[in-house]
């Protein structure tokens, strides 16, 4: 199966084009985000390759500052792409992307929350510009009706996300709106 799905940012001029695939149970999502801020452009592309639960085996970013790689191990283990264990991040299932409101589909498919439903996790937040890695605490409620609440612990941010049956971000109010 193979999915296209755009979205347009709602503070900036940006775009994000994200091609999601699944096949033989893996999952991967390669995306390219084109925006820009204070009349800069900003170009990022990702890439991410899930199990069939949607548990990260691997993530690639790149932007105008490099690029990032890590790896899951099956037993939860992070390494960089030298193969270099990174026990900061020990804990974290799911990664979030800075730019890009698909990130936030991971831990929804994977928590399957009932409405009502909660739960605190760590994620692996990767920043851009920058590409700063670093572990952070998150929370996401299903409030039924295709809406989350999701909270970053650290910050007090929190947003209710919209999304579709398949728990693919439709609105991030404020940021992202999904574009046919």
């Amino acid at each position: 199966m193979k999915r296209l799905l755009r979205w347009a940012a709602l503070v900036s001029p940006g775009t994000e084009e994200l091609v999601l695939h699944t096949e033989d149970g893996v999952i991967s999502a390669d995306s390219v985000v084109e925006g820009g801020r204070a009349g800069e452009s900003a170009r990022v592309s990702y890439h991410l390759e899930l199990d069939p639960a949607w548990q990260v085996r691997r993530v690639a970013v790149q932007d105008r500052d490099g690029r990032v790689d890590l790896l899951r191990e099956p037993d939860g283990t992070w390494r960089d792409g030298d193969g270099v264990t990174l026990p900061a991040l020990a804990g974290c299932t799911d990664v979030d992307i800075s730019v890009t409101p698909f990130t936030n589909t991971l831990p929804i498919r994977r928590l399957q929350l009932a409405a009502g439903e909660s739960a605190e996790i760590r994620v692996v937040y990767i920043q851009s510009p920058g590409l700063n890695v670093r572990p952070v605490r998150q929370r996401y409620t299903n409030l039924g009706d295709g809406r989350y609440r999701y909270e970053a612990l650290e910050t007090g941010f929190a947003a209710v996300l919209t999304v579709d049956a398949d728990g693919l971000v439709i609105e991030y109010p404020g940021l992202f709106r999904r574009t046919p």
